[in-house]
């Protein structure tokens, strides 16, 4: 809901600010979220006002956060061109799927006493404030601090995230990336309930391999990025292609079998597809714009993200109810239309191939 709402602002000020603006939301969000699990922990807040205060709370980075995300990916399509666009926005993704992997690894590790559950968060908390510290050593200097527009034509308009949508180059791209990124968020938000589903015995001894799934989806989406990307200098046509078919094939793994390994195998194969395609569909709409498209572009993406967790597992978690592959079902139909749409697209003339733009 917030991402159109930082276009402008980041257009006009520059992104320098916004990204540290996220820092702050993230700050506050885990700061304050510790102290609401610890006010309803010794009996201040009832349950309801507990649990009323984190979503509150949480809600401030979902706001600031936007803006964040909105910022960087504008940053760098600023800053690069081409093929070096594709590499660090490829990057950045690389940087998310890390994160997946470390966050749940150390989390368990700051669980003590006296802190208790809370440790997680404040330790979060507290990387923030060291992050937003940083911020000011290593973000880049110089005209884009000034404004977006100062960069180029100071009497360039401020192009909103619909018009850019509406870009033939630009927004069929970003409606693959839709697409795509619900299908992804179907796969990562009920491959927890196959599995324990699958898992024969107590249901909390399927909590480890719930683990090892995730943590392997995650280290496939960066091997992907942080790998073969970089190998094979991927362009984002052959990414997004290449990816939703990886996908495809990892969401039809578990409608052929319904054991326990088919779901742990086909989430890992769909990830590292995911892995591709995502930062393939954001390199391929932001080379399909000009400069002054490029905030309102990241910021689509950013709504991308947003959007594609909120309908569509729900959608997914109660057609699981009714039929137990339905989820991998609808992800698998999303992938094929995804694939036969861009292959009959992929004409050399149709082609985004590290232009410079």
């Amino acid at each position: 809901v917030s991402s159109p709402f930082w276009v402008a602002h980041v257009h006009r000020h520059g992104a320098n600010r916004f990204v540290r603006a996220g820092l702050i939301g993230f700050i506050l969000s885990m700061g304050g979220c510790a102290l609401s699990v610890e006010l309803g922990l010794l009996g201040w807040l009832a349950p309801f006002a507990t649990f009323l205060l984190f979503f509150v709370l949480r809600s401030v980075y979902g706001l600031l956060g936007s803006a964040a995300a909105t910022a960087t990916q504008a940053l760098i399509a600023l800053r690069t061109e081409g093929a070096e666009r594709t590499r660090t926005l490829t990057t950045l993704a690389g940087a998310l799927s890390l994160g997946t992997i470390i966050g749940p690894a150390i989390a368990p590790l700051l669980i003590f006493e006296p802190l208790g559950p809370i440790g997680p968060m404040l330790a979060f908390a507290l990387i923030g404030l060291v992050t937003f510290a940083a911020s000011f050593v290593f973000l880049p200097r110089g005209a884009p601090e000034a404004g977006f527009a100062a960069s180029a034509d100071p009497n360039q308009r401020t192009y909103s995230m619909i018009e850019v949508w509406r870009e033939a180059t630009i927004g069929r791209h970003l409606t693959f990336g839709l697409l795509l990124c619900s299908a992804q968020a179907i796969n990562l938000y009920t491959v927890g309930f196959v599995v324990i589903d699958r898992t024969p015995g107590d249901p909390m001894a399927a909590q480890a391999m719930v683990g090892v799934t995730m943590t392997g989806g995650a280290i496939a989406a960066l091997v992907a990025q942080w790998g073969l990307v970089r190998w094979l200098a991927l362009t984002p046509g052959v990414m997004m292609l290449a990816g939703v078919a990886c996908a495809l094939i990892g969401n039809l793994t578990p409608i052929a079998s319904d054991t326990q390994i088919a779901a742990v195998i086909g989430f890992i194969i769909a990830s590292f597809g995911y892995g591709l395609s995502r930062p393939g569909f954001s390199a391929a709409a932001s080379l399909g714009g000009e400069s002054e498209h490029q905030v309102a572009i990241a910021s689509a993406v950013t709504l991308i993200a947003g959007a594609s967790i909120t309908l569509p597992p729900i959608i997914a978690a109660a057609a699981y109810q009714v039929w137990p592959p339905a989820p991998f079902a609808i992800a698998a139909l999303l992938g094929a239309y995804l694939l036969l749409r861009e292959a009959v697209r992929a004409r050399p003339n149709r082609i985004i191939v590290h232009m410079k733009r």
